[in-house]
């Protein structure tokens, strides 16, 4: 096994080769491999944690993954399937308002061994093609939107207050 200084230096593709989950490896060791994500997070509590995806599929491509390593949901407490299902509606709800977006796809895709439980939601514009497609476009460079990004937080504290 490589040394910890070596592991800094791999990329999450190395890292998963070698049966290290790289979310965990990541929050492990600060933000190591895939840097700060505080210009991409919109809420996190010792549960879960939901920030936009820094290389998304379009734009208010969002994440939400659990805290602790789990491979997928069927390995996940049910509280936490339910309270990420429960954020999953909610975040559909705000981004299409946040983003006047017409659809916002759910995808969760745990396909090495070693992955981490994560959902994604992809929105889907009017000026779209709608098909699968949507699941495997492009990765884009992540867009920081100030304002998008406090709307998606507000607008989420907001749907829980109401709760």
């Amino acid at each position: 096994m490589p040394t910890k200084e070596e592991l800094l230096k791999m990329t999450s593709g190395e890292l998963i080769d070698l049966g290290i989950c790289p979310i965990c490896f990541n929050r492990e060791n600060n933000g190591a491999i895939y840097g700060d994500n505080s210009d991409a997070l919109i809420y996190e509590d010792s549960d879960i944690e939901c920030c936009l995806v820094k290389n998304p599929r379009g734009k208010g491509h969002m994440c939400i993954s659990t805290i602790n390593h789990y491979s997928d949901l069927s390995e996940a407490p049910d509280y936490i399937n339910e309270k990420i299902i429960r954020f999953t509606k909610a975040f559909m709800k705000i981004s299409k308002e946040v983003y006047q977006c017409e659809r916002v796809y759910l995808c969760s895709m745990c396909d090495v061994p070693n992955n981490h439980y994560h959902v994604q939601l992809i929105p889907r514009y009017s000026y779209k093609k709608r098909d699968s497609t949507n699941f495997v476009k492009p990765r884009q460079n992540y867009v920081y939107e100030e304002d998008k990004l406090n709307l998606l937080r507000k607008g989420i504290l907001e749907y829980f207050q109401k709760e």
